[in-house]
């Protein structure tokens, strides 16, 4: 009686010639994976934007958290709140992508306590500050323009100082969002030479004589 071949002999001869319904059955394998796994990529994608993931560590939470709750950004006549991942993770899929790999090496950050306690955060607080400040400059301000652009904005509720620096950024394109608005949502950082910072542009004497101490809101 001729010895049945193995496994191995088998899945062989059936590539070698390979029958319909084996390849419909691996295609849908292939087809049903691929659609799981793009479904579990876009909900991890989705809860890892989520404010709640975002100060999910007391590091966040008890160190930039509040001020973000002070800030405009969280709460306005308008009702338009912007989250974390609104101005720190782009909104174009690719960007976003290369920005969560970017991120993941803030888990090492987490594991060692680099900001653990009130003390680290802020002996670390302008190096990790200018380093996102750097990625805006790069970017023009991407997150920024996702809800903002200068093209809409009403100059006459405006103060003077705004309507200069915004016709000069669209006018001119010397700076980015960010020169100006480095304290939006977050205190910033202790240090005397935070106006060396910002480039040329920014400096006072090029800045028209504007009393900004009677600029509001408004």
């Amino acid at each position: 009686m001729p010895e049945k071949p193995g496994f191995l002999s088998r899945y062989w001869l059936m590539m070698k010639r390979p029958r319909p319904v084996a390849l419909g059955i691996v295609a849908t394998f292939f087809f049903i994976s691929g659609i799981l796994y793009m479904r579990t990529f876009d909900w991890t994608m989705a809860v890892t934007n989520t404010e709640q993931f975002c100060i999910g560590c007391h590091e966040m939470e008890d160190h930039v958290y509040p001020a973000y709750k002070e800030s405009i950004h969280y709460s306005n006549r308008s009702g338009v709140r912007a989250v974390c991942s609104d101005c720190h993770v782009p909104h174009k899929w690719s960007d976003k992508v290369i920005r969560k790999i970017q991120a993941s090496k803030e888990v090492w950050g987490k594991l060692t306590g680099y900001i653990d306690r009130p003390e680290n955060f802020a002996e670390h607080r302008l190096e990790l500050a200018q380093r996102e400040w750097d990625r805006f400059r790069k970017n023009d301000s991407l997150e920024c323009r996702n809800c903002h652009d200068q093209s809409f904005m009403n100059f006459d509720k405006q103060g003077a100082p705004g309507v200069y620096m915004h016709r000069t950024m669209l006018e001119e394109g010397k700076f980015t969002c960010i020169d100006c608005h480095k304290g939006i949502s977050h205190v910033l950082p202790e240090t005397r030479n935070l106006d060396l910072i910002s480039p040329d542009v920014l400096e006072p004497q090029n800045r028209p004589p504007f009393d900004h101490a009677v600029m509001t809101l408004e």
